[in-house]
């Protein structure tokens, strides 16, 4: 790595140094290694810098970006800065632009069109199907599905994606290396093999209250649109929509039960201008590059009746499953019952030939 790369790096670690002051510096100075070698005398003299910065800019030393190289070299990812053509062209132009990113997987889906679906962590069984219906087909006809790898919709997302065949991008609110939360380390995996794992936080950083708010600025930056499947008022999912309106993203929202919780935030932002997402020509729409093909929807007839030497436990379990996989978190939900003992029933149920289990804890009927 070139010492203009590392000085770079070293600039992005200097506290209270934010991307306004950090453009301030490449824009007075003619490198990063010119501006951090910049006398403390004339750095605290430039527009919006402090002395404090200006200090705290002396006081790091190169050593910290050759560091921060390494310890992304040890968690296999990759870094891109905004002058690399790897770098995602859409995600220069939004405001407050990350300096730096970090990448495992398949680098090369962020040059192709992507949507961004999100949506509760304690979502109802209809979000989890629309999550799963939209993200399937979207990513059948050429989509990147972006999402924030959380508990709940968007794990749906990414695995439906995967699932029938396409691919993903997990935008994370921690560093690489850190899987959050443990419930995922499945999905982890499977995005990182198949799709690709994105973050502005260095490698092995916990996330704190702030760092979401963040990812979620680059979940809907990286999308040309944002659809929102199931929130509450105050939820991430509207902070995402919201970001993404800022971005001129476009917005789409499922609308749900006025009664409904879940459904209260996507049915504000439906009042409020957002696209209703009712079928997939609305989404579609907003790409005319794809060539979407309509999908019949699966006939639930289809599925094998239940037999009678069924347990009453097994029986409402088995009766909760369709076609389409359930993550085992969901399942958990709709049924009451703790994970311990709903794998137990599934466990039962798949040796009897009447379910399936696929990876990432997700199950179906068969």
């Amino acid at each position: 790595m070139t010492d203009e790369r590392l000085a770079y790096l070293t600039l992005v670690q200097v506290p209270g140094l934010g991307a306004t002051r950090l453009q301030t510096l490449l824009q007075v100075f003619d490198s990063p290694l010119g501006a951090h070698s910049a006398p403390f005398a004339f750095l605290s003299t430039l527009p919006g810098m402090s002395g404090a910065c200006a200090s705290a800019i002396k006081e790091t030393p190169l050593s910290a970006g050759r560091r921060l190289a390494e310890a992304a070299d040890g968690v296999g990812a990759e870094i891109l800065l905004p002058e690399d053509a790897a770098f995602p062209a859409q995600l220069r132009t939004i405001p407050d632009p990350p300096p730096v990113l970090f990448a495992v997987g398949n680098i090369a889906l962020l040059e192709r069109p992507a949507l961004a679906v999100v949506g509760s962590r304690n979502h109802t069984a209809y979000g989890e199907t629309v999550a799963r219906t939209a993200s399937a087909q979207a990513a059948r006809a050429g989509l990147v599905i972006v999402s924030g790898m959380a508990r709940g919709l968007d794990a749906v997302a990414h695995s439906a994606a995967l699932d029938a065949g396409g691919t993903t991008i997990g935008v994370l609110g921690n560093g690489i290396g850190v899987i959050y939360p443990s419930a995922n380390r499945a999905l982890y995996e499977r995005v990182a093999t198949r799709g690709l794992l994105l973050t502005e936080f260095p490698p092995g950083e916990r996330p704190h209250a702030g760092s979401f708010p963040r990812r979620n600025r680059l979940i809907s930056g990286l999308a040309r649109a944002t659809l929102v499947v199931e929130a509450a008022v105050g939820s991430g999912a509207l902070i995402t929509a919201g970001a993404a309106l800022d971005q001129g993203r476009e917005v789409l929202a499922v609308p749900g039960p006025i009664t409904s919780a879940t459904s209260s935030g996507c049915n504000r932002l439906i009042r409020d201008g957002a696209t209703p997402y009712l079928e997939p020509v609305d989404l579609f729409a907003h790409y005319p590059e794809v060539d979407f093909v309509a999908e019949e929807a699966s006939d639930a007839s289809a599925l094998r009746p239940l037999p009678d030497t069924l347990t009453a436990d097994e029986r409402r379990i088995a009766e909760l499953l369709s076609e389409e996989p359930a993550h085992i978190d969901s399942l958990a939900g709709r049924a009451g019952k703790p994970v311990g003992v709903l794998l137990a029933l599934l466990c039962a149920l798949e040796l009897q030939g009447i379910v399936e289990q696929r990876s990432g804890r997700l199950f179906r009927r068969i």
